[in-house]
């Protein structure tokens, strides 16, 4: 009798192990609460015993998708998903049984970059205790990636949705929620937003190794980077671990809030963030937007803070289907962590009704240098996104012009329409205009919208 009930218990058990060594499985980032692409063709994928016929099904259709895992246990299927709605429920089936639950139909967007990306309302932000009874919105959901670098690309990672509440709101990106309550609010769609953020990191660990490698100049900058105890600064390293797992699951966009760590080579920033951008699109095998936030006003040493935010302007020019919002008026040049954060996802989520889904009423930036023309002793300035342009106080600040000269003086400015006129008394043949030209500057030139403009310069003169 002995003998029948332990070789019972070890059939039992041997059946258990085989039962779960045969189990298909899935990444983290398929799980209760998701929230998949509206109107798509969605990837889903997993793992299963080689061979082994896997069958998944949305509840929305009811159709079967067939496939089998492949010689490395890879499985992966295409599903086209309706328009905004839910809940529905997700079927996988193989040897065994995955039901996910509470799935719903809605926009999806990555929240990446910094510590300003990552800052919570729980961290402290203007007006956070307010917000946070208020965050009751089930259809919006959230997914926050855990921190992890690695030497190679993996293909999982560790964090699960969670539905927005009063609970959850206070530990997920500020700024990505405001970001998506706006959105909510706006389309009336369900939302998930992923965020895969973290404090200190320069752009080059979120790029694939090979990207940074094929760019000498690029190459050369990430290996100045200095070793540093809070996070890695090696290329590729936090890519591999916090974004190639999440390939290829479908978003709408990408926003982007970073920039602190790479002052140190300001110049180098347009082509770096660039590539960033054109990585993650093809990796994607997608072209979504990408808006990203220009690093706010602060006391770094020389120029370099108001250079990389140049050079994140120009990025608008050499990637197309991309978006930058002007934080000036609303950062803190006494902390690189400025607290008012409502403002910055409100003026991405603009950017994204604007710009991603046709909300022509709203203006999505604020003026954007477009070009110039010298007239006599004097400047034109002219600007995009710029009706209504005006000055937030008496006079137009933070204008300087030079001669061939190349020394700058401070310079008179008048608005004209969607132009400003500039002009020096020192100066009798002007042929360059900078503006807001100083890490600390915060300018009062906005739109209508009452949007700052954007620091630019239109010379290319050597900046020492």
């Amino acid at each position: 009798m002995k003998k029948i009930f332990t070789k019972s218990i070890l059939t039992f058990l041997f059946l258990l192990f085989l039962s779960d060594a045969f189990a298909v499985t899935l990444p983290a980032i398929f799980g209760d609460h998701m929230v998949l692409q509206q109107n798509s063709e969605v990837t889903m994928w997993g793992w299963g015993k080689p061979s082994e016929e896997i069958t998944v099904t949305g509840s929305w259709d009811g159709k079967a998708v067939k496939t089998k895992a492949s010689n490395l246990a890879q499985w992966q299927v295409k599903l086209q998903t309706p328009a905004a709605g839910g809940p529905y429920t997700v079927t996988i089936q193989g040897y065994n049984t995955i039901q996910i639950n509470d799935v719903l139909m809605g926009e999806v967007w990555l929240c990446s970059g910094q510590s300003n990306m990552e800052w919570s309302t729980r961290a402290g932000i203007d007006n956070g205790q307010q917000e946070i009874p208020t965050a009751n919105y089930p259809e919006i959901r959230f997914f926050s990636v855990a921190y992890k670098s690695t030497d190679a690309p993996q293909t999982d990672l560790r964090g699960e949705w969670v539905v927005c509440t009063p609970e959850t709101m206070p530990g997920f990106s500020a700024v990505g929620y405001f970001f998506g309550r706006d959105l909510h609010k706006n389309l009336k769609y369900p939302v998930g937003l992923i965020n895969s953020s973290w404090g200190g990191t320069p752009a080059e660990v979120w790029i694939n190794e090979k990207a940074i490698a094929q760019n000498e100049m690029l190459a050369q900058d990430a290996a100045k980077q200095k070793e540093v105890p809070y996070g890695p600064v090696k290329p590729g390293k936090v890519y591999n671990a916090m974004i190639a797992p999440l390939i290829p699951y479908r978003i709408a966009g990408a926003l982007w809030y970073q920039g602190e760590s790479n002052v140190g080579s300001p110049d180098n920033y347009t082509p770096l963030l660039s590539t960033l951008i054109q990585n993650w699109r093809t990796e994607w095998g997608n072209d979504f937007p990408f808006y990203y936030v220009q690093i706010a006003p602060y006391k770094y040493g020389g120029q370099s803070g108001v250079r990389l935010r140049d050079a994140q302007r120009r990025v608008l020019n050499a990637v197309p289907n991309t978006g930058m919002v002007v934080i000036s008026d609303v950062g803190n040049i006494d902390d690189i962590h400025p607290r008012n954060k409502i403002p910055v996802g409100q003026r991405l989520a603009n950017l994204a009704l604007n710009k991603t889904y046709g909300k022509t009423n709203i203006i999505p930036m604020g003026p954007l240098y477009r070009d110039m023309k010298v007239e006599g002793n004097k400047i034109r300035v002219n600007f995009d996104y710029a009706d209504g342009l005006k000055a937030n106080g008496k006079e137009v600040t933070h204008f300087e012009v030079a001669g061939a000269d190349q020394k700058f003086y401070k310079a008179t400015a008048k608005v004209a329409g969607k132009s400003v006129l500039v002009q020096a008394k020192e100066v009798k043949k002007p042929v360059a205009v900078r503006f807001a030209w100083d890490n600390q500057a915060e300018p009062n030139l906005v739109n209508k919208a009452g949007l700052p403009a954007s620091s630019f310069r239109t010379d290319d003169w050597l900046i020492q």
